[in-house]
């Protein structure tokens, strides 16, 4: 089998995931890097090794004879390049947030809908493969009923980048990961996640910029529950989640390396019962292995002619939802 020919935009600090990703899928060849800063376009050229560098993106799509472009710029440049990508009939991976607003991805979409080619959102939350191991115990437990994610952070240079204007406020740009984590384990009972319905947000921001503080409660179509709480002027970076069905718990720590505790409660005398923590380990190996990523999953999709778990249709209700928590939303979304 020939391999997929990728390019990759813009190579910055989260390109870097991309490109360790992309090296570890047999299944894919680094046809090219387009980077408009000289001194990182030559540095990932030395550390990447991609068959020809570019100064000009355009070169790149005019020459290349790409399969694949994985876009992982800023926000703000993402719409134009997605949507000139799409229009050439290319594979695109489009990095978190898809653009500035719910708008801009639902142009996006439309871009997609009309190409050959297919997109991927890189909310690469959904591919963890602990995430997608606990889909499944969710699943044989009738489904998820109740939800909660966690996302704070010390302050990031994320302020000084949304006063230039080159990113959305940080709970649109950051703490969506754990805002889409949450319509992912939501949606347990089926290959998509869960659609949010309504959503009752309270938001304080602090003497800081960017210092935001969002506490969430959001009902799902599958009348599932769930809460966000993110604050990014706290002391350190914490990422956790929690999940449950009837009878089930699990509680995700993804601060660092993927952890998760699972309980179950057990028959007791009459109609009580007795929670135990279960010992067994995730089976990963029933989910594509510990290796498994969302570029696993698009060369998957692409070979195999699949739709993605994140699309960008999919990625406009995770955008709608994150700009409602941002603006303190209480009540129906429309």
């Amino acid at each position: 089998m020939d391999k997929l020919r990728v390019g990759v935009i813009g190579c910055g600090g989260h390109a870097q995931t991309h490109f360790q990703m992309i090296a570890a899928e047999p299944r894919l060849h680094l046809a090219g890097i387009a980077e408009i800063d000289p001194k990182r376009l030559a540095d990932n050229t030395a550390r990447h090794c991609p068959e020809r560098s570019f100064a000009d993106y355009r070169q790149m799509l005019d020459e290349g004879k790409l399969d694949l472009v994985h876009i992982t710029t800023l926000p703000a440049h993402l719409t134009a390049l997605v949507v000139e990508c799409l229009d050439r009939g290319l594979h695109v991976s489009v990095e978190k947030p898809p653009g500035m607003s719910a708008t801009e991805t639902a142009q996006m979409a439309q871009a997609a809908r009309q190409s050959r080619g297919k997109a991927l959102v890189s909310f690469n939350r959904r591919y963890i493969p602990q995430v997608l191991a606990l889909r499944r115990l969710l699943k044989e437990r009738g489904g998820t009923v109740q939800c909660s994610a966690t996302y704070h952070k010390n302050q990031t240079i994320l302020g000084q980048w949304r006063g230039a204007g080159l990113v959305p406020d940080p709970v649109v740009c950051d703490a969506i990961h754990h805002v889409d984590l949450l319509r992912w384990l939501a949606g347990a009972g089926q290959e998509r996640a869960a659609v949010p319905v309504s959503v009752y947000s309270e938001v304080a921001d602090g003497p800081r910029p960017a210092a935001h503080r969002h506490q969430a409660v959001v009902r799902f179509d599958n009348g599932a529950v769930g809460s966000l709480m993110s604050h990014y002027g706290v002391g350190f970076r914490i990422q956790r989640a929690e999940a449950h069905a009837e009878d089930f718990s699990a509680y995700l720590e993804l601060s660092g390396e993927p952890q998760c505790e699972l309980y179950q409660a057990l028959p007791g005398e009459g109609e009580s019962t007795r929670g135990t923590k279960l010992n067994q380990p995730l089976d990963l190996e029933a989910v594509g292995g510990p290796g498994y990523n969302e570029v696993r999953h698009f060369t998957d999709c692409i070979l195999e002619d699949r739709t993605p778990w994140s699309t960008l249709d999919d990625a406009a209700q995770t955008m709608v939802l994150a700009e409602a928590i941002r603006s303190g939303h209480k009540g129906p979304l429309g």
